[in-house]
């Protein structure tokens, strides 16, 4: 049952979000090549016209802010024209962003919605505004979720978001099951693209790090920040797969079996130790969670 193919993918039109880089940009390529008419959004120039430049002339690459409904607006309007009265088959919703995490006590608010406006605030607004297309095709949505919208590791929005998507695909996928649209949520373990760039999220624990008042820095003590990172680098060194393949191989699937699966587990760490984890009673899983992250040197 789960080889049984849809047929037909050279009439099937699929948005993707987030195609400058990572699991997007790889799903674009994956779909033009069996025939798809893939929309790739990107939220570069730069990313649209690498993309564009390895692609078949049938990949459409434009731009879109998943933050600005205006942009999001525009882009229904394009693809509206574009796919006429067969309507949208394929909504992917996987633009994101992981930073700022870190621990909950060095966060501001706005560094909570940064994230939330982009991975939960986002994928809504894009859903609700393709759904009539996607109801015309009688179609899929498949959201990308992460492990960590099944257990929160770390603070900031990013684990938050996860939650929300995997809650707003489970009620979207009960509400719009009448009309024959699919839901299907994706839930990565840790893989090597932008959102695990070690760089990246180094820079942003030091911005936190570094706007602290001085008491909060001592509760925590002098060698805290420091064992932190190194803690991050050598958990993300670990856990992180180069073969984004096994991401976009779920996406693939979701768009174009018979009976698409509600969830997708993908990665050897998502398989055999975060979902087995996230059913453990919590303190066992705190237990756990904390031997892996450093303790502050003032904790009661």
């Amino acid at each position: 049952v789960d080889s049984y193919k849809v047929d037909g993918f050279s009439q099937k039109h699929v948005l993707i979000t987030g195609c400058d880089s990572g699991f997007g940009n790889l799903l674009a390529k994956q779909l033009d090549r069996k025939g798809f008419q893939v929309m790739a959004a990107c939220l570069t120039e730069k990313g649209a016209a690498d993309l564009a430049a390895t692609a078949s002339p049938r990949l459409k690459a434009f731009l879109l802010d998943v933050t600005d409904s205006a942009s999001i607006r525009k882009a229904v309007e394009s693809v509206s024209r574009e796919v006429g009265e067969r309507g949208l088959w394929g909504l992917v919703n996987n633009a994101g962003r992981s930073t700022p995490i870190g621990p909950s006590e060095w966060m501001k608010l706005e560094d909570f919605t940064k994230v939330l406006d982009v991975n939960l605030l986002g994928v809504i607004d894009v859903t609700l505004q393709f759904l009539p297309l996607l109801k015309k095709a009688r179609g899929r949505v498949v959201n990308v979720a992460s492990i960590l919208g099944r257990l929160s590791l770390t603070g900031g929005g990013y684990c938050l978001s996860k939650w929300g998507v995997e809650a707003f695909s489970d009620s979207l996928r009960r509400d719009m099951q009448h009309f024959g649209i699919n839901v299907s949520i994706i839930e990565p373990g840790f893989f090597k693209t932008n959102v695990t760039r070690i760089d990246l999220i180094d820079a942003n624990l030091r911005r936190l790090w570094s706007r602290l008042p001085q008491d909060v820095k001592d509760s925590y003590g002098a060698t805290y920040f420091d064992e932190y990172v190194k803690a991050q680098t050598f958990s993300m060194g670990l856990l992180c797969s180069p073969d984004i393949s096994k991401v976009t191989r779920c996406m693939e699937h979701a768009l174009t079996a018979r009976f698409p699966r509600t969830r997708y587990a993908a990665g050897w760490d998502a398989k055999l130790f975060w979902i087995p984890l996230s059913y453990l009673p919590s303190f066992i899983a705190d237990f756990i969670v904390n031997v892996i992250l450093p303790s502050p040197k003032q904790k009661m």
